[in-house]
């Protein structure tokens, strides 16, 4: 027997959520499948889809491999509709417990606008600082917003 009805009729709805959460799980997929994150638009493509909805800052980090493959993603703190606490104690010792060899910072504005304020400046140079004493690196931090922003792109890092 043929299902006739669309999408929107079905007794259990998908919320966009839900949508954005299996989008972002089938692009890790693609990534694993297909080798390392070899270009800022890989990460950026996986991060929007992770964090655009969201209606606070949620500040987020890629652990990567040595060949620069997804470990993990771990949101890491959450803030308010402007701003989120970043301590650096606390991304080092997530690091250690993954033991991964590269990062990939991110967050989201939502605000919208997607360029970098002082503080993300400020607490990119601060997490450079602590990483490089582990021999860390961070391969970018990406910001999103209606756009993304690639610190890397931009030479930042």
């Amino acid at each position: 027997m043929q299902n006739n009805k669309s999408l929107y009729e079905f007794d259990h709805p998908v919320s966009d959520e839900q949508i954005l959460e299996a989008a972002a799980y089938i692009i890790a997929q693609k990534q694993f499948r297909h080798g390392a994150l070899t270009c800022p638009k890989d990460s950026e493509e996986y991060l929007r889809h992770k964090l655009a909805l969201i209606e606070h800052e949620v500040f987020a980090v890629l652990f990567l491999d040595s060949q620069n493959r997804i470990l993990e993603y771990k949101e890491l703190f959450r803030g308010t509709i402007n701003a989120a606490s970043v301590y650096p104690r606390e991304v080092v010792k997530e690091v250690l417990a993954l033991n991964a060899a590269s990062v990939i910072l991110a967050h989201n504005h939502p605000s919208g606008v997607s360029t970098p304020s002082q503080a993300d400046k400020l607490i990119t140079t601060k997490l450079q600082q602590a990483l490089n004493l582990i021999d860390v690196s961070i391969v970018d931090h990406i910001i999103i917003g209606e756009t993304s922003y690639s610190f890397a792109e931009h030479g930042l890092i």
